[in-house]
Order: structure tokens, then sequence, then C-alpha cells
């Protein structure tokens, strides 16, 4: 076997077995949350719209927190690469250390506050639906410090590398959930009927749990990660500072995405039900597929920061060429399935609703067409993002989604009048220009000599 083919089976073996576990772990928390709502609509439209709204808050003030994740993963994995393992396992101490204070600060935001942040969203209609949001995100707020402080943990040790152990931890706790939530919702087994309410305990109590379990690996010195209670309990500004520099571009970035999905989404309810019904089936799906390339995302950056670590240039380029092939290979079967069974799978959703299934199988073609650009643009920006090129991603996805996904979409839909179909061709135009324009980033090598 040729030294080149030796090192490209290598990486191949590497990408595998660092990206397969992110999937399966980010996509069991996609699944439990579809669970979820599937039982909560089983009580009312009214329980279903509180909680989906609530949900989006809690998601919302998770964005904040990528700062200290993003940030404190890209710092470990280059200090683990280059075998510096106390530096590695001091950043962990002060990114938990951080995030423990923000824990107890948001648990109390959405404690007291969860009255007013309903207020704010008077479109959501009903006092019904308000007060099931209220319940449902008070109760998360008794186990808010548990549960925020694991998903900082879990996202460290998931982009540090150690994707089994993050996966081994998000399948547990969402196996429980599956397991506490139709218990607690519905009264089976002899408990408490508790609707809203038991559903926002089962996440609580199965987080943690969750948080136990990370508690005691990062304790146990079976992963590479050790949690010093020297490290989490003495500040170093130095450490902190160089964390939110790190971190907060990645915060902003996904901020401007979640806004542009919000216009997005607005620009649909203007079309009519229809329209709205459709483009909603699409977003699902996108959900679910979105998990697979954030998987690989994941593993892109891990991989890119280790070997940056150890000043290993070539690995990192092989490696990276590598990831590209073999998400390229996996987005055309998808666009294969998604193109031969479109009717079947908008189907799924809504049944015999004849107008949604014309519209939304229609759009599903172009759909189909977007995979392409996102799934190896979501590997590209992992490498990118491994390299600590972050600002360039921040300011990229915010001109991009300006100019094309808003401007240029309101012109196609309004002006035009292309409808769900315009909105899904514009985004399909700016996931093309966001994957040439990073295309044009990588090659130009810039990304080998970031320091972080």
């Amino acid at each position: 076997m040729s030294r080149r083919r030796a090192e490209g089976c290598s990486a191949l073996k590497e990408i595998l077995r660092t990206s397969l576990p992110a999937v399966i772990d980010l996509s069991s928390q996609t699944l439990m949350w579809t669970v979820e709502a599937i039982l909560i609509g089983q009580l009312s439209a009214s329980a279903f719209a509180g909680t989906a709204m609530a949900l989006q808050i809690v998601i919302l003030f998770f964005t904040v927190i990528l700062t200290f994740v993003v940030g404190s993963s890209l710092i470990i994995s280059r200090h683990i690469g280059a075998g510096e393992r106390w530096e590695a396992n001091h950043i962990l101490g002060q990114a938990l250390m951080i995030g423990l204070g923000v824990a107890f600060l948001f648990s109390l935001i959405w404690y007291t506050g969860a009255v007013h942040l309903f207020r704010l969203i008077r479109q959501e209609g009903t006092p019904e639906a308000r007060a099931a949001g209220v319940t449902y995100l008070r109760t998360i707020a008794f186990f808010g410090p548990l549960v925020i402080t694991n998903f900082i943990a879990v996202g460290i040790i998931r982009g540090a590398g150690e994707t089994h152990y993050s996966m081994a931890i998000n399948v547990f706790v969402n196996g429980l959930n599956l397991v506490l939530a139709p218990t607690l919702i519905f009264g089976l087994f002899g408990f408490p009927r508790l609707e809203v309410r038991g559903a926002a305990l089962a996440v609580g109590i199965a987080h943690s749990c969750g948080f136990m379990a990370t508690l005691w690996l990062l304790r146990s010195r079976r992963s590479t990660l050790f949690l010093s209670f020297r490290e989490l309990t003495t500040p170093r500004m130095t450490s902190m500072r160089r964390l939110f520099h790190t971190g907060f571009p990645t915060t902003v970035e996904q901020l401007a995405t979640a806004v542009v999905q919000f216009v997005m989404m607005s620009y649909a309810a203007r079309l009519g039900v229809t329209a709205l019904a459709a483009h909603g089936i699409l977003l699902r799906i996108q959900g679910v597929l979105s998990m697979v390339y954030m998987g690989f995302g994941v593993g892109a950056m891990s991989l890119m920061g280790r070997n940056l670590g150890a000043s290993d240039h070539e690995t990192a380029e092989q490696t990276a060429r590598t990831a590209n092939g073999v998400v390229a290979v996996m987005v055309l079967g998808i666009v294969g399935c998604l193109v031969l069974f479109s009717n079947e799978i908008v189907r799924l959703f809504v049944g015999r609703n004849q107008q949604v299934v014309s519209l939304g199988s229609k759009v599903l073609y172009v759909f189909a067409l977007v995979q392409i650009p996102k799934a190896l643009g979501s590997v590209l920006m992992g490498h990118l993002r491994g390299a600590g090129d972050l600002r360039w991603l921040m300011w990229m996805v915010i001109v991009t989604g300006l100019l094309i996904d808003i401007t240029t979409n309101y012109v196609v839909i309004f002006a035009f009048g292309l409808g769900l179909l315009g909105l899904w061709s514009v985004h399909t135009l700016g996931e093309t220009v966001r994957l040439l324009l990073n295309v044009w980033r990588f090659r130009g090598g810039r990304w080998k000599f970031i320091d972080i």
C-alpha cells in the first residue's frame, strides 16, 4: 500500500471514529424533542404551542453559552494535540467555573422572568398556551444549574474529540427522558398525571442524572480530560479573557443564523397556512439532517484543532480532504432518497392534506438540492472553526444572511411572487455562495497560522 493511500485510510478511520458517535449523540437529542412534542401534542394544542415556545427560549439561552463551549473546545483541542494535558484541564476548570455562574443566573431569569418572557410573545395566542409555557420553563429552572452545566461539560467533551463519551452520556440522558416523559405526562404505572409539568420534570431529572455521570467521568481519569477542583475554584482572568475572545464570534454567528431562520419563517407565514405548514415540514426534516452534518462538523473541528496543536499541517489538510469526500458521498445518498420518496415523506407529517402534500412535494426537490452545499459547508466550517478562523465565519454568515436570505428573498417572494419555491431557491443560492466563499478561504491557507 502506498504511503499516500495509507494516510488516506488512516484519516478516514479517524474521521469515522470521531464523527459517527457525534452524529448519534446529537441525533438522540433531536429525536427526544420530537417524541416529547408528539406526547405533549396529545394533551392539547395550547400545551403544544406553549411548551414549543418555552423550548425556543431555552435554546436561545443555550446559544449564548456556546461562547464557552466552542471557545474552550478549540483551546483544549490545541493543547491536547500539543501534548499539554495540564493546560487542557486548566481551561476545562475555568470554563466550568464560568458555566456554573451563568447556569445559576439563567435559572433565576427563567423562574422569575417566565411570565414576563411570555407576555412579550403575544402572537403565541391563548392564555392557556402561555400558562403551559410558564409552567414548563419554571419547572426546568429548578434543575437549571445542573442542566446547563452538563450541557457545557458534554459540549466540551464532544468538541475535544471524546465523542464516544459524549454519545454515551447523551444517549443515556435521552433514553431516560424517553421513559420518564410518558410516565409523568400521562400518569402511567401509578405515577400522578402531571401533563406539561411532568414533561419538564422528565427533562430535569434525566439531565441531572446526566450531570452526575459527566462529573464521574471527568473525575475518573478515564477521559483525556480531568476536572481538577483547584482549577474549578481558582479564577484566572487571562484564561477567561482567552475563552471569551475565542468563543464570542461563534455565539454571534449562531444568533445571526437564528435571526435569518426566524425571518424566513415570517416570510413563509405571510404566504398563508398551506405554505407555512409545508415550510414547517421541511424545517423538521432539515433539523434531523442538520444533526448528521453537525456531527461530521464537530469531528472535523476536533481533528483540525488537534492536528494544528501538534503542528502537523500536512495531516490536517489530508484529514480535511478525506472528510469532505466522505460527506460528499453521504449527501448524494440523502438527495437520492429525498427525490425518490418526496410524496411519501411529506405525507408522513400531514396525512391526506392534499394542498400541503402537493406544495411540499414540489418544494422538496429544491430542498433536496440545498442539502449538497449545506452538508459540504458544515464540514468545511468545522475545519475553519477548528483552525480558529471564527471572525471570518461570523462576518460571512452575517453578510450573506442579510444580503441573500433576508433581502433577496423578500424581493423574490413578494415582488416577483415566487412564493415558497422562490424562498427555498434563494436559500439554496445563499448556501452555495457560503460554500464557495469557504472553499476560497480554506484554499487560501491563512487558517494554518491563526493563534488562539
